[in-house]
């Protein structure tokens, strides 16, 4: 029943960050749509911004599915993409992290998502550098801690139309939603590997091609 639940659970978040990783993909058009409540960033600093949308994509298509291929034939596709995924993260996490220091909606704002940018770098960072060292296990729980994180985006383009929905003040709720659009993620997060743990037991070696 467990591994139904979170195999239900994962395929679901998967789903999400797809849709939001293809959704937020416009900004990397030649000729972006819909990218009015983002302008002043395109136009102020287009390189940061097209970088952490660029991470942000990247790890949100690939973060949810490492967790369905770590074991089996397909561990070869995960170290792979895990590569590509931590890259990713980091570019992400740094220029997400030079966004919130200029951000003009307000100081709590910019301090909620400068420190997502810190803790995003950093769970990704400790989680690659657990799987350099042989420290599977380890390795997983952290790079749980970094998907969670990663779905902030997810979890953010939810909070915002249902601002706009309850015709909320958006300048009052920013701020709110920069808090609870990640800490409740990593908090829950970090309950289910209290609860259930992870499996500890280390993969056979790959065989060569």
């Amino acid at each position: 029943m467990q591994r139904v639940a979170t195999h239900t659970l994962f395929g679901l978040l998967a789903l999400m960050c797809l849709a939001v990783a293809l959704f937020s993909a416009r900004f990397l058009l030649p000729e972006p749509i819909m990218a009015e409540g983002m302008a002043g960033h395109l136009q102020a600093r287009p390189a940061v911004f097209l970088a952490h949308v660029g991470g942000g994509v990247v790890a949100l298509a690939l973060g949810a599915f490492q967790q369905v291929t770590w074991r089996g034939p397909r561990r070869r596709w995960h170290r792979i993409a895990g590569r590509v995924y931590v890259i990713a993260c980091l570019i992400g996490a740094v220029a997400g992290l030079g966004l919130a220091l200029t951000s003009t909606a307000g100081p709590v704002a910019s301090v909620a998502f400068s420190l997502l940018g810190i803790f995003w770098f950093g769970t990704t960072a400790m989680g690659w550098r657990l799987a350099m060292t042989g420290d599977f296990a380890q390795h997983r729980r952290w790079m749980l801690r970094s998907l969670s994180l990663t779905f902030a985006a997810v979890t953010l383009r939810i909070m915002i139309p249902l601002a706009e929905i309850w015709r909320l003040d958006f300048a009052v709720v920013y701020p709110a939603i920069a808090i609870l659009c990640w800490v409740p993620n990593l908090m829950l997060m970090e309950l289910w590997l209290r609860a259930w743990g992870w499996e500890a037991k280390v993969p056979a070696p790959l065989r060569s091609a």
